[in-house]
């Protein structure tokens, strides 16, 4: 949480006054009231991330209240990072443990095959294929023809539903993938590995929809492992893309561009390098460096027109964003301080988005929301909010939760406005929301 901090309310005090604006001007730019502004230059108040990226923005502090206001910070212990690569030979010495209760939750773990002996956990009801022989090219081929399709259906229904109800199935067609291409030839081996890391990196994302960040990482370093048994060693660039979106909302500006970078070699595909640019672009945004977040997107935008996956190949990343620089350019300006320009942006980008992505419109949705309150537009932003919170229900996604719980602070300091009062019971009780 932050801290009142004397130092930073002397810096904004200094700024404020170097730019020629009284405490009523600088509210009036900012939205927040001048009582709380006066706690703040005062250090009596802590300043909450939203009001200093307001600030830094509507003063041109170029980032430096927002490196002031974090070095005031407790520090915030750094984001686990995934286990090692391992070998594509050991890629099977593990055990999948998936307990499916009656009444629907589920949950899943890996052990590795000492500690199922162990545990005793091979007492358990097991099933295991007799000695077959390889499998025909025909079945082989047909098994991915099939995975494809069902990747892209799967893919689909993510967007309408929670992620717990599709774990299970997506895990079980992860590992259908993984034994079946030891029994096939080597082209149809490598094409089963590849989309097996898709799914296995598809089922990361959806973890840490879940709020589980450890488990999202260990999901996402089984799909480096499948990609690099199938002999593509360029997922490991996207694991670093992954890993720098949970820094990303940590609020930890300097490791989310560290690990950006290390995913924009040219070595890899253009696509990974694109993204790896987006996700950049949103660090340097959590820093408040516009013009190094305006130029990773630049970057993000060349790279990912150039196309380098075929026809058939799974999507790496969104395949709902029609735009996906420009969904993130909205998304960067919300967190630059810049709310007027970041509503307009996410205005354009949305109307593109098609009503079934409803995950996609409800992450967007909200952060178009916040760009409207935090612009002042309360009502505006009401009216945004109250048609996405049936999807909000429905999708139980962390992330989401992340921003609406800053909506939902945002709109408390205008607790006496209709609109939040019809608005705040059933938003306090969504950004509470446990994930599944």
């Amino acid at each position: 949480m932050p801290q009142p901090s004397t130092t930073f309310g002397e810096e904004l005090r200094k700024r404020r006054l170097e730019a020629g604006l009284s405490l009523t001007a600088l509210s009036g730019a900012v939205h927040y009231s001048k009582a709380q502004l006066s706690k703040v230059e005062r250090g009596i108040k802590a300043p909450g991330r939203d009001l200093v990226r307001l600030c830094d923005a509507a003063l041109g502090a170029d980032g430096a209240l927002i490196t002031l206001a974090d070095q005031a910070a407790p520090e915030v212990p750094a984001a686990p990072a995934p286990a090692p690569a391992s070998a594509p030979d050991h890629i099977d010495e593990e055990d999948w443990i998936m307990q499916l209760s009656p009444d629907g939750p589920n949950r899943f773990h890996s052990m590795g095959r000492r500690e199922v002996m162990g545990a005793g956990v091979a007492s358990l009801m097991t099933w295991r294929p007799g000695r077959t022989g390889p499998a025909s090219p025909a079945s082989g081929a047909g098994m991915v023809e099939a995975s494809r399709s069902l990747f892209t259906h799967y893919r689909r229904l993510g967007q309408t539903v929670e992620p717990g109800l599709l774990l299970p199935v997506l895990i079980a067609q992860t590992h259908t993938l993984r034994e079946l291409s030891a029994q096939t030839d080597a082209d149809t081996r490598r094409q089963l590995l590849a989309l097996g890391s898709r799914y296995a990196e598809y089922v990361g994302w959806l973890v840490q929809e879940t709020g589980d960040d450890r488990a999202a990482l260990w999901w996402t370093q089984r799909a480096v492992d499948l990609a690099a048994a199938g002999g593509d060693q360029a997922l490991a660039g996207y694991a670093l893309v992954r890993r720098a979106l949970v820094t990303l909302y940590r609020d930890d500006a300097q490791q989310t561009v560290a690990l950006a970078r290390r995913a924009q070699s040219s070595t890899l595909p253009p696509r990974i390098r694109g993204l790896a640019a987006q996700r950049e672009a949103q660090g340097h945004a959590l820093a408040g460096d516009l013009h190094a977040c305006l130029h990773a997107l630049e970057r993000a935008r060349t790279l990912l027109a150039r196309q380098d996956d075929g026809p058939d190949e799974p999507v790496i990343g969104t395949m709902h964003l029609p735009d996906p620089v420009g969904m993130v350019t909205g998304w960067c300006l919300v967190d630059l301080g810049r709310p007027r320009e970041a509503s307009e942006e996410l205005d354009r980008q949305l109307a593109l988005v098609g009503p079934d992505a409803v995950r996609t419109q409800v992450r967007y949705g909200v952060r178009r929301a916040l760009a409207y309150a935090s612009a002042g537009e309360i009502d505006h932003a009401c009216a945004l909010t109250a048609p996405l919170l049936d999807g909000v229900a429905a999708v139980r996604s962390a992330t989401v939760t992340t921003d609406l719980r800053r909506l939902a602070r945002a709109l408390a300091r205008h607790a006496d406005s209709p609109s939040v009062r019809r608005l705040a019971p059933r938003l306090g009780t969504l950004s509470r929301l446990p994930t599944s």
